[in-house]
Formats: C-alpha cells, structure tokens, sequence
C-alpha cells in the first residue's frame, strides 16, 4: 500500500486526440457544455467567454491552442473545467475555461505511475507522460494563461 503522503489525486481531461493530467489543486469546478458568447474577430484558440459565479471566463480550446482546428463537444458529453490560474496574472484572471471532449476522470496518482515518455508535443503542451501503460498530456499552464489573460486586453 502507497505511502498517502505520496499519493497526489489527479484529473485526466480528455481533449481531442488526447487526455490531459493535472492535479486536482488546479481544477476548481467541472460544469457543463454550454455553447460559450463568441466575440467577434475572436483568435482560433479562444471559443468564447463563459459566465461563472459572476466572472467572465475565456473558454480556451486546447486543440486550437495547439494549432489544431478548434473541436467542439457534443451537448452530452461535452463539459467546461474551470481552472486555477497560477502565473502572475492570477490576481486580474484567478480562473479561465477549457472545453472538454468528455467527462474528466479522477484518480490517485503516486511517482512511480508517471514517467516521462517521448512524443510530439505543441505549445499547449507541457510534456509528454505514460501513466500506467497509457499517453497523457501535461498541459502548458503558463502558455494557456498566457492566452487567456492576453482575451481579456480585447
């Protein structure tokens, strides 16, 4: 039996044509698909805004943001993780949006499950990971704020 103090609980986000991991820590709700409020003139990546808990979120598409074409659910599957931000524009953004292609999962996680694996990756994407025999995607958090924070000079 694992060690609790070395078991982080995580979340795989299916997307696309991957699953991404991340730490629960950095999810704050998963709601559902809605289509998000597009502005005109909006960059790919950006599918819209969406409104939660009295905030305007940018809703980013990962795939988009990865310069792939900008993939949106289906109403039944599809859902929105809201996401903490972390980088140095939490204070005027603390949170941002990305569409998801299904229900995220989560699961416990201890060091030895993940290693590193080769793959090719996009700006979006942090690294490449095996998690027990199957690719996940660590995202590129600074990249997506990046984008997000940059929505909002619009």
């Amino acid at each position: 039996m694992a060690d609790n103090s070395k078991v982080l609980p995580c979340v795989l986000i299916p997307v696309s044509d991957r699953q991404l991991l991340l730490p629960n820590v950095s999810i704050a709700e998963i709601v559902d698909y809605a289509k998000p409020e597009l502005s005109p003139d909006s960059p790919d990546w950006l599918a819209g805004f969406l409104n939660w808990r009295g905030l305007r979120l940018p809703v980013i598409s990962y795939d988009a943001a990865n310069g792939l074409a900008t993939s949106v659910p289906d109403n039944a599957r599809g859902r929105v993780a809201v996401l903490n931000t972390i980088g140095d524009g939490h204070g005027t953004m603390p949170f941002m949006a990305l569409i998801t292609q299904g229900i995220p999962s989560q699961t416990k996680l201890i060091e030895e499950q993940v290693n590193r694996s080769e793959g090719e990756t996009g700006p979006a994407d942090l690294m490449v990971v095996d998690v027990d025999g199957h690719t996940a995607y660590i995202p590129n958090l600074e990249y997506l704020e990046s984008l997000a924070v940059g929505s909002t000079a619009a």
